[in-house]
């Protein structure tokens, strides 16, 4: 059943009066079913951003009052991320770019020997960046008990007299799966290890407390917390941040700069965040962040939780009652999740099922392997790909994924099921056709 009470309505989102062409004729408001990607910009967060542009200045650098005020704001926002963070009173905020450069940034800062411990269901982003530590995978386990105990053993086979990392996800990318967080930081701890939570999946959907988690570090994107302006965070622990060499060179991370008489440069690097935000910093990314953790803040997470709750319900259910469809999963149907599902269609490749979603019905999903590659192979389990109309190559492996969240309206998820269920009974009705690896419609 819709959602029926305004205290359930989705919050206000940019584009949502945004209609788009159907090639079967006319136009209709687009879906944006693709959160997990790109989530639209709060309304309240581009107001904000509008209301402080005539005043940007430079941060930290200028005696003006543009300059002094966009200092101003740029550090009311670190304290803003911080609170909704729930960090302790000695953590750092780092403003980053993205998810991905807080995760590079924190693997530059990793102590001599490290060991790294990661789940080869993570995202590339935490997969890749720890070029320089010994990497230990770890298998997708099937249950949130069989990830503890996984870490468990492998921490305790580890040489206890190294450093430790483990990096895990807060919410599956692919699958929206909520991970035992809290649980994997206690084994870590116990093991004498440290853990970075990627909350990029799990930030716009649940509270995240690094308290309560007991995580050391967390890191998660703009872009997908309704604030689409090119910022990141990484907040937590300061000590290795504090010993490693500044994530960039330049000015901003240094304190002082001194010519030797040799030709050489001697440098002092700042201590607190300044250290790893070397050049001019995003102010308008850094308060677009903070504008949209004071919306959700507000708008209050029990409530949204709920009602995305109904909206995942919804979409399940809808594709239970579709045989031809299976929805990806490592934990079980009934594993909680939030609005991220994946599945693949019988008769359809993944390519040519989303782009008659967009063609016809004016939804905006994703397909193809998410950057999350051993994961989505791990949950195909070596199934060929559907060859046809727009056929995937013989032994490609891809999914559909559907992503929504606190802009979403009822009606966008009801159409997507509805477009589903139509496709698999009748078909697509226009013919497409393959252009540079995308499936596209004929003209």
């Amino acid at each position: 059943m819709p959602c029926s009470t305004l205290a359930t309505a989705p919050l206000p989102v940019l584009g949502r009066d945004v209609t788009v062409p159907l090639v079967t004729g006319g136009e209709v408001p687009y879906a944006a079913l693709d959160y997990a990607a790109s989530a639209p910009a709060l309304q309240r967060v581009w107001d904000d951003v509008a209301a402080y542009a005539p005043y940007y200045g430079s941060v930290h650098r200028g005696a003006g009052h543009l300059s002094q005020l966009s200092t101003d704001l740029f550090e009311k926002a670190r304290r803003t991320v911080a609170g909704f963070l729930d960090c302790r009173a000695d953590d750092q905020v780092v403003f980053t770019r993205s998810t991905t450069d807080s995760l590079n940034l924190l693997a530059g800062a990793l102590p001599e020997g490290c060991q790294v411990f990661v789940f080869e269901t993570e995202h590339h982003a935490a997969l890749l960046p720890w070029k320089g530590a010994r990497v230990t995978w770890l298998d997708a386990p099937r249950s949130p008990l069989q990830a503890v105990r996984a870490l468990e053993r492998a921490l305790a086979d580890r040489d206890p007299g190294t450093p430790a990392l483990v990096c895990v996800t807060g919410a599956s990318n692919v699958t929206g799966e909520l991970w035992p967080v809290r649980e994997l930081a206690a084994a870590a701890h116990a093991h004498g290890a440290r853990i970075v939570l990627d909350a990029a999946q799990l930030a716009p959907h649940h509270p995240v407390s690094v308290r309560d988690l007991d995580v050391d570090w967390v890191a998660f994107s703009g872009h997908k917390l309704y604030a689409p302006f090119g910022s990141g965070v990484l907040a937590g622990r300061a000590d290795w941040l504090r010993a490693a060499e500044p994530y960039l060179a330049g000015g901003g991370a240094s304190r002082t700069v001194t010519r030797r008489r040799d030709g050489g440069v001697d440098v002092e690097w700042h201590e607190g965040a300044a250290r790893h935000e070397a050049g001019s910093p995003n102010v308008i990314g850094a308060y677009a962040i903070a504008s949209a953790c004071a919306a959700l803040t507000e708008a209050g997470f029990d409530t949204l939780v709920a009602r995305e709750r109904h909206l995942v319900d919804v979409v399940r259910a809808g594709l239970a009652g579709i045989p031809e469809v299976r929805v990806l999963s490592l934990f079980g149907d009934d594993a909680p999740r939030v609005g991220v599902l994946s599945f693949v269609v019988e008769g359809f490749s993944s390519s040519h099922f989303a782009a008659a979603l967009s063609a016809e019905y004016g939804i905006g999903v994703r397909d193809g392997l998410f950057c999350a590659h051993p994961l989505v192979r791990t949950l195909l389990g070596g199934e060929p790909g559907t060859r046809g109309e727009c056929g995937a190559p013989a032994g490609a492996l891809h999914a559909v994924r559907v992503s929504f969240g606190a802009g979403t309206p009822d009606e966008h998820v009801e159409r997507f099921v509805n477009a589903v269920r139509e496709l698999v009974r009748d078909g697509a009705r226009w013919r497409y056709r393959t252009v540079d690896g995308r499936c596209v419609p004929e003209v």
